[in-house]
């Protein structure tokens, strides 16, 4: 299996990193990774996204699998029995009113995920690592300005 996972603090309320993550009109402007994303959010819907790993974005369908409204967001790819699946989620957790713990995770599992990692797995390290870093800029930056 590959994991990449990040928790980290943002300094913002739980309810406007959420307001960040489930935003999807306004992903091109902070997230270098997922510069589309379109869903309904309903678990068994699909969520087409437009990822940027190499030059141009390239468009990828994965399914919705959870979402709890300002707790939590999961998808997944459609798995390969035994061959390839993912999984990927966005946890947020109240840790006062100004603070937030945010946690990224995602895994490849299956006998193929060694090819996609071997293919892949900078590319995907540093994508994660920049949406991860987006979520918390821009998150950070609407609190001050409406704060301000």
């Amino acid at each position: 299996m590959f994991v990449i996972e990040k928790t980290l603090e943002i300094q913002a309320p739980a309810a406007l990193v959420w307001e960040v993550i489930t935003d999807l009109g306004k992903y091109p402007q902070w997230n270098p990774f997922l510069v589309e994303c379109r869903t309904s959010f309903k678990p068994g819907d699909p969520i087409d996204l437009q990822v940027k790993l190499v030059g141009k974005p390239q468009p990828q369908r994965e399914w919705v699998l959870e979402y709890v409204e300002g707790k939590r967001f999961a998808y997944r790819m459609k798995p390969v029995p035994g061959t390839l699946s993912s999984f990927r989620s966005h946890d947020v957790e109240a840790l006062g009113p100004e603070r937030t713990r945010y946690r990224s995770y995602f895994h490849l599992q299956g006998w193929l995920h060694h090819v996609v990692v071997a293919l892949l797995g900078s590319r995907l390290q540093t994508g994660f690592a920049g949406m991860t870093a987006g979520i918390q800029q821009r998150a950070e930056a609407l609190w001050k300005q409406r704060k301000a």
